[in-house]
């Protein structure tokens, strides 16, 4: 293995070790926050950062805010103890998150304030700058996804044009795996595999009534790259298998037989044509689903309804109210002819699960890398950086100060 490379399911993937641009700096006290949905690296990466300040910094203190930016607003944090240091090991084998997530975005005043975390004419950002600043913190290591990263960008930001003397380093969490440019987020891989097997199990269904459609909605508002993934990862688990079809235990009936993606163009009716032919032929037909897919013909026939389609706080349609793995198999049960239909949905089972091996090496370069820039009061999210050779380092936040001195 050439230094510098981490191990990946699709062979290495392009490290590199830390350069040597800025002096090393003086920190006394960092904090934690996961923020967003979950995904099968948290709590690996909360471990994985207590691990490495550990090893090489040990008088560092170190705080955890509760539920993200949530407790960062209301200054609710814990204090990470000797015993916990020691024991810090234990988290890579757990998923979720021991520190707790929320949705909070720090641009979002009026939502803060709704949810009583500012008082009502306070800037966010300023509330937690402030907050920062009174709990004496040096380093803010923020782990999500698109949303929560961009919030610790508008804060790193603010941060530099305040003058407050703080470096915000962050670790790109999301199953979706699109956080740009990152090459691979946190948790991607591991969600992938987890769903692959969730959905073996559910299409073991389809001899459960003749003409069964069985839809398998899997996460991903704007990118399907977690559908495909699974979807691969299923289909390569099928390629082990030996198969028996005199007893009708054959590949074509547990294939995956369509893949529904935000980013592809949908012609239900072109679908449906070929899916009937292989619900003819077969006798059931199986739908990986990405619950984006869809999400705008859906909310237009419901708003062209006249109810109103609820949103979170970053102004994201809440896909539970709209349910599209319902919406997909009611468009399709009719024009396929079929007698039975199940949707399953296997997002909340592959976020919180626990990282596996992949990922977990993943999380190591991540993780040392992030404590390392911390040293050099270096912000920005941390990743193999597809807009530079797939370098890994930290990609700069718009607006801080690594920002600027890298112009």
């Amino acid at each position: 293995m050439e230094p510098g490379y981490v191990p990946g399911p699709d062979g290495p993937v392009p490290g590199c070790s830390f350069d040597e641009r800025f002096p090393i700096m003086s920190v006394r006290r960092v904090a934690l926050l996961t923020a967003g949905g979950f995904a099968p690296c948290l709590s690996s990466a909360v471990g994985g950062l207590i691990e490495r300040y550990t090893e090489i910094a040990p008088e560092v203190e170190i705080i955890a805010y509760q539920h993200g930016y949530h407790g960062l607003l209301t200054g609710n944090f814990i204090t990470v103890d000797a015993e916990t240091r020691k024991n810090a090991g234990v988290l890579h084998r757990f998923g979720g998150s021991p520190i707790g997530n929320s949705r909070v975005k720090l641009t979002n005043a009026a939502d803060c304030a709704k949810r009583g975390l500012v008082e009502e004419g306070q800037d966010p950002l300023a509330v937690a700058a402030e907050q920062l600043k009174t709990d004496g913190v040096d380093v803010l290591h923020t782990i999500g996804g698109d949303d929560t990263n961009t919030t610790a960008a508008d804060l790193a930001a603010y941060l530099a044009e305040n003058d407050y003397d703080l470096t915000v380093v962050g670790l790109p969490k999301t199953i979706d795996n699109d956080v740009v440019p990152i090459r691979q987020s946190l948790g991607a891989w591991t969600a992938a595999e987890e769903a692959a097997g969730f959905a073996k199990n559910v299409i073991g269904e389809h001899r459960s009534g003749p003409r069964m459609l069985i839809v398998h909605e899997v996460m991903g508002r704007h990118c399907g790259w977690l559908t495909a993934a699974a979807a691969a990862k299923y289909r390569e688990s099928l390629d082990a298998e030996q198969w028996v079809p005199g007893i009708g235990l054959t590949r074509e009936r547990w294939d995956v037989h369509a893949v529904f993606l935000p980013e592809l163009a949908l012609d239900i009716d072109a679908e449906a044509a070929r899916l009937r032919t292989v619900m003819d032929e077969v006798g059931n037909v199986n739908i990986f689903l990405s619950e984006g897919a869809g999400m705008h013909e859906i909310v237009a026939q419901v708003e062209a309804s006249g109810e109103t389609v609820e949103r979170d706080p970053f102004g994201h349609v809440k896909l539970d109210t709209i349910n599209p793995g319902q919406w997909f198999a009611k468009q399709f049960a009719e024009k396929l002819g079929a007698e039975k239909v199940m949707v399953q949905k296997s997002g909340y089972y592959s976020r919180a699960a626990a990282a596996n091996a992949e990922d977990l090496r993943l999380i190591k370069s991540m993780t040392d890398l992030a404590v390392e820039c911390a040293f050099r009061s270096e912000s920005g999210v941390i990743g193999h950086d597809e807009e530079n050779g797939d370098r890994l380092r930290a990609v700069e936040f718009p607006g801080s100060r690594a920002a600027s001195r890298s112009t």
